[in-house]
């Protein structure tokens, strides 16, 4: 997304389209250190000088994308249109022309040479009159688009165009021929790539730095006749090898060990219902975490301090204390030391190596003392004493350390010989392989940004929202088709995902004859459990201030934060050092373990870090995480808009119609209000939310999957452990017609400081009183979209509530109630998936051989009803349910202007031929003198 929209400057999807000339890589890569360390100090010089920034309204906008295909009816054939660029610049020469009118697009190059991406030309506001400006936005974009289409051209708003890369040198008009020297492909050809050198540029650059060609392996979809599957082995379930009660999952990113073994064209799946398949990654490398008892043995020791690095201690953080068990990793290159999930450090033993701090303990040991119950979970670490009568031997167990997959789970697994680390019989499935940034970047997207109050409230959205992003990617999902074949999958992450995966083998774990390689981040030797396409790795939200009297503050999150979280050392020490609190910096080390992709002539050292943030950018903006935290950009003239803080939601698919992508625009908006009016949370561990996005990738997820979800988002009552047989709260209190008592702990949780901001909320991720382990639970969509028992209300009936709150008015309401009734229908699996019925469409085409295959004919036939669903002229019932689209035209894209330029004289005869025999208005509806 380009910028919310010259009033707010969000930083695209690709990054900043900066005029220049790109270095090629063996000569960019020298400057890789300087970048990354410029970087840090740009973020430094930003956040210092925005950090008090407060009291910024909502300001929020979408960006849609569409692709441009050329169409042979004759032959029933389509095509990619390679006049993307031409089209956007009319597009934008005609808004020049009808500035004036206060509804207005803008229109910006994407990776493709196909591709176009749209937004509103002026953001929109906190009130609720914009949510009706988004449909309407919407349709004007597609009106607009359809004004500079030739006759042999569409657009729809599908997500993958099916053939890409199953058509040789015949794909595109003009043709193009397969290859060249920046993708080295065998199935596309470097001119489908957008003309301007960045594009090309981070192509070229992601495929040296990784060493060889990008690897993508989609699970083909196992039809009748899919040839594929001749010689696998026959599985008797139309639901796969998973079987009906579970999801089979594609481990995206992980596949590097199945490729050496069985090649490009198969890779090993998993399944949702057994824990093994979910924590050991395709390599059969579990990463090992491990729990620490904090059992200080010296006389009067409570406990220990945490470090900003090793032997620097946090001032006033005298935490972790004795029968507190914490969660980290052994530091390698610092002996002695464990580097928790939050960011902080931990010595082992006392200096002098007589007293030990720190136990490793069984995977089953829980801070389950008096003091944490008293406390509740308000401090991010579990913290108690003995005084409950735990037994250290209870707690150090086997002595084991648990193994968390990285990223999908958190799922304890001991090592030990235990039949539990036993590998699964391999799932082999057939593949869809494809080799080129292309096949990822080439996906249309439906993504959001808002602007937040202040910095704090960024940060509480930005993990918020990192919880719903799988959620409503399965409930949008729309890629079931890619490369001419179906796949087993309903969605395009994963495959974006892989496809800029430019990590070298030593960061994904593998042999490397390459490493160490000096120029790289961490010398190409860190391992990397992500490509810089995928779900966040941290939460970032963490309350500095002091909300009680007995020390607690400086709080930290630790259990949440469940999965390995590669950084950049020397990056977390300077912003520590600089004053940023250890989950910012956290944040921001991680992102800074990747290089820059793109450096450009004369911009490295010759950049003012005080004043502008270019380097900071280039690495921030190729992180392409489910959600983007963005702090203002510089001002570079009085005159430049203030722009705030600032979350971007990117996981949701591109729908086939206006009223599909703002039904989904708007209930993100109205989430992200409820979050913030209601004081709820959403918190569960990041491997959950990782497990999530597996399980979202799987064919039907949205009706037959079941995600974890958080089972109580609003505090419960002191004692209760979680689990609903015992919950109580406001929702259940609300379910069966009582009444908050007053004087009770939730009015202490509805003060609020001078911000507005509520202990409830400082407190958060925690819910006061609960055992957090039983903190969420599996839900399935419905469950999640419209409640669960008389302790989880659902979202649809939290949104509703929250409209009557604010009295919502009228025209307003009956257009978003329309949005909210279609998204609980697809929810409840009442209405299809646009990806269902892709592969519905095709599978019952009359020109299809159960082979799995898309061919021209289909294609043309597919595309050619995605457009006309867009435009309203066909409607879908199993789809859209009573929705109907009112049709759209080119009429009323653009004002028309009275003009009163002369006109030449020839010009007028002809005119006024051409009405001279015409009726009188009068005479033709039957009007006399």
């Amino acid at each position: 997304m380009y910028d919310i929209y010259d009033t707010m400057r969000c930083v695209p999807g690709v990054g900043l389209l900066k005029v220049g000339v790109p270095m090629p890589w063996d000569k960019s890569k020298k400057h890789n250190h300087y970048i990354r360390q410029a970087g840090v100090r740009q973020f430094i010089s930003t956040y210092n000088r925005v950090k008090d920034l407060k009291g910024d309204e909502l300001l929020w906008g979408d960006e849609t994308e569409y692709g441009i295909f050329h169409i042979d009816p004759e032959n029933k054939k389509i095509r990619l249109s390679l006049r993307a660029k031409e089209i956007m610049d009319e597009l934008n020469r005609k808004e020049e022309t009808h500035d004036h009118r206060v509804e207005g697009c803008t229109w910006v190059p994407e990776y493709g040479a196909w591709m176009v991406e749209a937004t509103p030309r002026r953001p929109y506001s906190g009130y609720t009159t914009d949510l009706l400006r988004v449909e309407r936005n919407m349709r004007l974009r597609r009106k607009r688009m359809l004004t500079v289409l030739n006759d042999d051209e569409i657009a729809p708003t599908v997500a993958v165009f099916p053939l890409l890369g199953a058509l040789g040198d015949d794909g595109t008009v003009p043709k193009t021929s397969v290859g060249g020297p920046v993708t080295m492909s065998e199935y596309i050809g470097d001119g489908i790539i957008n003309p301007h050198p960045r594009f090309a540029t981070l192509s070229a650059n992601i495929r040296q730095r990784r060493g060889e060609k990008v690897n993508i392996r989609v699970p083909l979809f196992r039809d009748i006749h899919t040839p594929e599957f001749k010689d696998l082995p026959i599985i008797s379930s139309v639901d796969g090898c998973c079987g009906s009660d579970s999801q089979q999952l594609w481990r995206y990113g992980k596949g590097d060990e199945s490729r050496e073994k069985y090649g490009d064209d198969m890779l090993v799946v998993g399944c949702s219902k057994t824990g093994r398949d979910e924590e050991l990654n395709d390599n059969g490398e579990p990463v090992t975490l491990q729990k620490w008892l904090v059992d200080v043995q010296c006389e009067g020791c409570k406990g220990l301090f945490y470090r900003i690095e090793p032997d620097v201690i946090v001032p006033d953080a005298d935490w972790p204390r004795n029968g507190e068990i914490v969660v980290g990793s052994e530091v390698s290159n610092i002996p002695g030391w464990i580097r928790l999930q939050n960011g902080y450090y931990l010595p082992m033993r006392s200096d002098d190596g007589e007293i030990p701090f720190l136990r490793k303990v069984s995977t089953r040991a829980e801070s389950s003392t008096f003091e944490t119950l008293s406390l509740g979970s308000s401090t991010p670490l579990f913290r108690g004493s003995n005084s409950d009568g735990v037994k250290l031997a209870t707690l150090l167990g086997e002595g084991t350390p648990f193994r968390v997959e990285a990223p999908d789970t958190s799922t304890a697994v001991l090592e030990g010989g235990s039949s539990s680390t036993e590998k699964a019989p391999e799932n082999v499935r057939a593949a869809i392989h494809m080799d080129a940034m292309a096949f990822g970047m080439g996906c249309c997207c439906l993504q959001i940004t808002f602007q937040a109050k202040d910095l704090d409230e960024s940060r509480y959205i930005y993990d918020q929202l990192a919880i719903l992003a799988p959620i409503m990617m399965a409930l949008t999902a729309s890629t079931p088709l890619m490369r001419g074949r179906i796949a087993d999958t309903d969605c395009r992450w994963g495959i974006i995902s892989e496809s800029v995966d430019c990590r070298s083998l030593a960061e994904r774990g593998r042999p490397d004859p390459d490493a160490p390689q000096t120029d790289f981040a961490g010398k190409g030797e860190r391992r990397i459990y992500k490509s810089r396409y995928d779900s966040i790795s941290t939460y970032i939200y963490q309350d500095t201030s002091k909300l009680t009297d007995d020390g607690h503050s400086n709080r930290v999150l630790n259990m949440y934060n469940d999965i390995p979280v590669p950084i950049d050392e020397d990056s977390f020490k300077a912003l520590r050092k600089a004053g940023i609190d250890p989950a910012l910096s956290q944040h921001i080390a991680h992102l800074f373990i990747r290089d820059p992709l793109v450096v450009f002539e004369g911009a490295v050292e010759e950049i003012d870090d005080d004043q502008q943030t270019e380097h900071f950018e280039s690495i921030q903006s190729t992180n392409w995480q489910s959600v983007r935290w963005k702090p203002p950009p510089p001002r570079n003239s009085p005159n430049d808009p203030h722009i705030g803080w600032r979350t971007e939601f990117r996981s949701m698919e591109m729908q086939l119609t206006d009223f599909e992508n703002a039904a989904f625009t708007v209930f993100i908006v109205l989430c992200t209000r409820v979050i913030l009016t209601f004081d709820l949370n959403l918190y569960i561990p990041l491997s959950r939310v990782d497990a999530n996005m597996q399980r979202a990738h799987s064919r039907n997820a949205a009706a037959k999957g079941k995600f974890f979800f958080r089972r109580h988002m609003a505090p419960l009552e002191k004692g209760d452990d979680g689990f609903g047989v015992k919950y109580s709260s406001m929702f259940s209190r609300a379910a069966n017609g009582q009444d908050t008592p007053s004087g009770s702990k939730h009015d202490e949780d509805d003060d609020d400081d001078g911000d507005g901001v509520s202990r409830q909320r400082r407190n958060a991720p925690f819910a006061p009183g609960s055992n957090e382990e039983n903190a969420y639970e599996e839900m399935t969509m419905a469950e999640i979209m419209t409640g669960k028992g008389d302790y989880f209300p659902g979202l649809i009936p939290l949104v509703c509530a929250y409209l009557d709150y604010i009295n919502c008015d009228q025209t307003t309401l009956a257009r978003v109630t329309e949005y909210l009734d279609f998204i609980q229908k697809r929810a409840t699996g009442e209405l299809i998936t646009p990806a269902t019925w892709m592969r519905n469409f095709v599978r019952t085409h009359p020109a299809y051989k159960q082979d799995s295959v898309v061919s021209d004919e289909i294609a043309y036939d597919l595309m050619q009803a995605c457009q006309e669903i867009g435009q309203g002229t066909r409607h879908v019932p199993e789809m859209m349910g009573e929705v109907h689209i009112k049709p759209i035209t080119t009429a009323g894209a653009y004002d028309v202007k009275l003009e009163s330029k002369r006109v030449k004289n020839e010009s007028i005869v002809e005119l006024l031929q051409r009405y001279s025999n015409r009726q009188s208005f009068a005479t033709s509806h039957g009007e006399s003198s």
